[in-house]
């Protein structure tokens, strides 16, 4: 059966996305802001959800209709084949968001969408009342210039909850920007790799799953794997494949944190992520914490400063940091910082620079060859 998917994502990864999507031979892949669209099967479901890591969710596309007004959504909606995705007992809750539409009280779109997913199901199972005591099929709806396009979510928690952060520190740096930032950085496994401001030790992480070519979510469950029609084999199959494809090696990858509850937190999630043995984690100041050795890879997330006081502190840390590096030899930094003057205390400007969003921060990537 041939499916339609949507792959949301943050803002400025959408290339990243999509050519995990080709890698994984997904057909029709087409980058959009802030999402990626492909078409594939069953069988891809759990594939995608397995082995994205810089996408947020897997959507199932029902459908899309004209949403001028109430009527217009109710029918469109009942129009689509629910019967196709949700069983007689299915569980289906719905939610959504509205932008630039006539349609924009999005509690009374939910209502709307809920009525006729109901009328619908009601009328194809010749029943009088749905229960709704099985499997979860989350429902989401999107109505963006008048347009809805309804889905079905099949990963339920979010792809950057990969499993093996149950606790993080302050300022946690979402898995899948991480992995992003791993992925632009070109790291192989070859360098070594270190992070001067490892917090929880996202970024540590990410890059050892990233040089032992470990699916992300191999650790973790997906809402669709409970789902009637979804089978076990599919998803059996998909995480043996995944499997066949790690390789097996030694990487030297260092994180460095002043702070030592966040080294602790950071040695129990690499520990959970499987990679314990691929990471040095130690307690270091940033302005310390380098290398001699020619040729290395510094990706980190320093502090923003977000309030006047903390900024002041954040460039302080930017000009100590910067006055550190520059004894480094062939080495590449990926700095990520909303700092708007990151590089005027930094010290130097970047080679190139990249918008990427920390959640809703905006945020660049200062790249330096």
């Amino acid at each position: 059966m041939e499916l339609n998917f949507t792959v949301p994502c943050l803002f400025g990864i959408e290339g990243l996305c999509a050519d995990e999507l080709k890698r994984l031979d997904m057909k029709e892949v087409r980058a959009e802001n802030g999402r990626v669209l492909f078409r594939g099967t069953d069988a891809d479901i759990p594939r995608a959800n397995i082995n994205l890591r810089t996408g947020e969710r897997v959507l199932l596309v029902v459908g899309e209709t004209k949403a001028d007004t109430f009527d217009m959504l109710f029918e469109g909606v009942r129009g689509m084949a629910w019967e196709k995705y949700i069983p007689m007992d299915g569980e289906f809750p719905v939610k959504g968001h509205s932008l630039g539409s006539k349609l924009h009280s999005i509690p009374d779109c939910q209502k709307i969408v809920k009525k006729a997913i109901v009328e619908k199901l009601k009328a194809k199972y010749k029943v009088e009342w749905l229960k709704e005591s099985g499997a979860k099929y989350q429902v989401q709806v999107a109505i963006m210039n008048d347009i809805a396009v309804l889905y079905i979510d099949t990963s339920g928690t979010g792809l950057h909850k990969r499993g093996y952060r149950p606790q993080g520190n302050a300022a946690p740096l979402r898995e899948t920007l991480a992995a992003a930032i791993v992925k632009l950085s070109r790291y192989r496994g070859r360098e070594l790799v270190c992070d001067p401001f490892c917090g929880s030790g996202t970024i540590p992480i990410e890059a050892a799953l990233a040089a032992l070519n470990r699916a992300p979510g191999l650790n973790r469950k997906f809402a669709a794997q409970s789902w009637a029609w979804s089978l076990p084999k599919i998803w059996d199959k998909a995480i043996e494949e995944a499997k066949s494809r790690e390789y097996s090696g030694k990487y030297e990858i260092r994180g460095g944190d002043i702070d030592p509850k966040s080294i602790e937190a950071a040695k129990e999630n690499a520990k959970r992520a499987g990679v314990s043995e691929q990471i040095d984690f130690k307690i270091a100041e940033a302005t310390e914490f380098y290398c001699q050795t020619p040729g290395g890879i510094i990706m980190t997330n320093p502090p923003y400063g977000e309030r006047v006081m903390l900024q002041k502190e954040a460039e302080d840390i930017y000009r100590r940091f910067g006055a550190r590096v520059k004894g480094l030899v062939d080495w590449k930094m990926y700095i990520l910082s909303s700092h708007t003057e990151f590089e005027r205390t930094f010290g130097k400007k970047a080679t190139k620079k990249r918008k990427l969003y920390n959640g809703m921060i905006k945020c660049d990537l200062f790249m330096y060859y």
